[in-house]
């Protein structure tokens, strides 16, 4: 029950002649008054208060969605150019002017949309389709291979198909002319339309060593971490890797309060894995 309730029921019970005991106390006034006399643990949390509310005025984390053949690196690097990174504050963000430069610095973005939640930022982008060159349909023109394959189907809508089902053709060959024959008319010049299917290849040349050195791991491993405070960045190791050869995987995390709400805290965890090498003969 609430604290006022409670000194309703104590008059009552002095009426009636009745004992109340209190079993648990909670509630944000008993925890003040436990610590009362503890000032330097009231002051350190009045500080830690004030400098999550500074916090959280400032962007802390920066995600990127809707890319697939935009790398979010270059997102993050135009962001940065247009003025928004991390430890920009929130404030002042203007989010149609930010969203129009970075449309304007790129033609393959066709919208950007910006979402601010908690010191967490998601710059949604859709990228753009690139439009191949056109041609006006009242000039003459005609449909060849840009590439080496085998017709498995054409269809003409306007020209004169030049090729057959199962032929192999090479870049340039002309599939579908832009010529038609006409009883009364002759030939004439058209602009070429239609659909054609064919199978392509692509081949890939490398080299193969017949004598190559493989990696096995020994199982022993090595944890060391690092933590980045902003863009200032501490190692919590002193000492290089007791590994002569070793392969080395980093991981980032982010420090967080809620979903949403990122310090700017970031704990690196370094795994180093030793390993020896042998040489290996390639055999048929």
């Amino acid at each position: 029950m609430e604290y006022g309730d409670f000194k309703r029921i104590r008059q009552i019970a002095r009426k009636t002649k009745c004992g109340v005991k209190l079993d648990e106390k909670k509630g944000l006034p008993f925890l003040l008054r436990k610590y009362r006399k503890r000032k330097v643990f009231l002051i350190l949390l009045a500080c830690v208060g004030i400098s999550i509310f500074a916090l959280s005025q400032f962007i802390w984390n920066i995600e990127v969605e809707g890319n697939e053949t935009i790398p979010t690196e270059e997102i993050l690097t135009l962001a940065k150019e247009c003025g928004l990174e991390q430890g920009t504050l929130k404030t002042k963000i203007n989010q149609n002017e930010f969203t129009n430069r970075m449309r304007m610095e790129r033609d393959d973005l066709a919208w950007v949309g910006v979402e601010c939640e908690g010191t967490n930022l998601t710059i949604r982008i859709v990228e753009a389709e690139k439009k191949p060159e056109m041609i006006p349909s009242d000039e003459y023109c005609q449909i060849v291979a840009t590439k080496e394959g085998a017709i498995q189907r054409i269809q003409a809508q306007n020209g004169t198909i030049c090729v057959s089902v199962g032929d192999l053709v090479k870049p340039g060959d002309v599939l579908i002319a832009g010529t038609m024959e006409g009883k009364y008319t002759g030939v004439r010049q058209v602009h070429a339309q239609g659909e054609v299917w064919a199978r392509v290849w692509y081949s890939k040349k490398g080299r193969f060593y017949f004598q190559q050195e493989k990696k096995n791991r020994t199982g022993r491993e090595e944890k060391k971490y690092e933590i980045k405070i902003n863009n200032f960045q501490i190692n919590l190791y002193k000492t290089l890797s007791k590994f002569e050869k070793y392969d080395t995987i980093k991981e980032n995390k982010k420090c967080k309060i809620f979903s949403n709400f990122y310090l700017p805290l970031e704990l690196t965890t370094i795994q180093n894995y030793e390993y020896v090498t042998e040489e290996v003969t390639l055999r048929d």
